[in-house]
């Protein structure tokens, strides 16, 4: 277990300065060749083809009936595209992914086995890159390349995911550290919990219609493409649905970390689930912060708690993007 004062220092690094950590819940995948651009652009909720090199965006794999399956970074370079999502489901998109090639000029490859992911955040993360890459100035949303080794795919929120080969993951962690302040995964996992960036991982796959995930507001969804998986629910519940459902960020004051899958009760619902915990971390304040797709009246209904009555009680924490169709944060209870 990490000593206390090293996970504090880790935090206020990651909110004031530079902080660096070994991103093992990322794994990286390639989509090569001559169709690649035409291919992902029918399979992928995102316009791939607005996407130029150097670019980054998030996007979604769905199921037929609009369900989000993964939910990816994907980036595109000189050579072809790659994605980064949840280590725990890489196989399993690379495999279903690969069912839909069929003739097409694509290659899928899954780097798990040979690269290794660095998660960079803070304030200062930008900078830190381009002192330890020896690289220009980069806006948070463009990737870069040093000698075709390192790849920097920025989130767009002060986060920087760098991709490397398995053996230069750890000497490139160590030579950050002299930019960036050293943290554990669960402050990187805070961060993005901060941002209000879901990441879908196996307990929560084939659950949400990328909406409910904020997945439109984040920018991961384009209505003006056409035909991919699910397409048209997403665009049903845009255009003819009300959405009921949302994703809010919340602080509890449990004794463990709420996991993955993890139903939400309120007070307006009795007995019955009306939430989802889709990711949780420790929070610097204690407890844990996490995020989690609740019914909207259960929001505006108030007593939110884990695991039924007299469960944690859920504490509603602004995110740091606007939701027209959400309840305004508020203390819950």
């Amino acid at each position: 277990m990490t000593d206390p004062s090293t996970r504090d220092a880790g935090f206020r690094a990651a909110e004031q300065s530079a902080a660096v950590c070994r991103a093992t819940g990322f794994a990286a995948i390639r989509i090569d060749g001559e169709d690649a651009a035409t291919f992902l652009q029918g399979q992928l909720s995102s316009d791939v083809a607005a996407l130029a090199a150097g670019m980054s965006q998030w996007s979604s794999y769905n199921s037929p009936k609009g369900r989000m399956l993964a939910n990816l970074r994907l980036w595109r370079d000189a050579e072809g595209f790659g994605a980064l999502l949840s280590a725990d489901l890489a196989d399993v998109f690379r495999k279903r992914l690969s069912l839909f090639v069929l003739r097409a000029k694509v290659r899928i490859v899954d780097l798990s086995s040979t690269h290794a992911a660095l998660g960079v955040g803070g304030p200062d993360a930008a900078a830190a890159i381009e002192r330890g890459l020896a690289v220009a100035a980069i806006p948070d949303g463009v990737i870069v390349s040093e000698s075709g080794s390192v790849t920097v795919i920025g989130l767009g929120d002060r986060r920087f995911v760098l991709v490397t080969e398995t053996t230069r993951a750890l000497p490139l962690q160590v030579k950050f550290a002299q930019w960036a302040t050293p943290i554990d995964e669960d402050v990187w996992r805070w961060l993005s919990i901060r941002a209000g960036v879901p990441l879908i991982t196996a307990p929560t796959s084939d659950q949400f219609v990328p909406q409910m995930l904020n997945w439109d507001v984040l920018g991961g969804i384009s209505f003006q493409k056409g035909c991919y998986p699910g397409q048209e629910i997403v665009a049903r519940m845009r255009y003819l649905g009300r959405l009921k459902e949302r994703l809010y960020g919340f602080h509890v004051a449990a004794s463990r970390e709420p996991a993955p899958g993890t139903r939400v009760f309120g007070a307006t619902f009795g007995e019955t689930p009306c939430g989802t915990v889709v990711n949780a971390a420790p929070s610097p304040d204690g407890g844990y912060a996490l995020l989690a797709v609740v019914q909207i009246g259960a929001i505006e209904g108030g007593g939110l708690a884990l695991d039924g009555a007299g469960g944690p009680t859920l504490v509603h924490v602004p995110l740091p993007y606007t939701v027209a169709d959400a309840a305004p944060a508020r203390r819950l209870g």
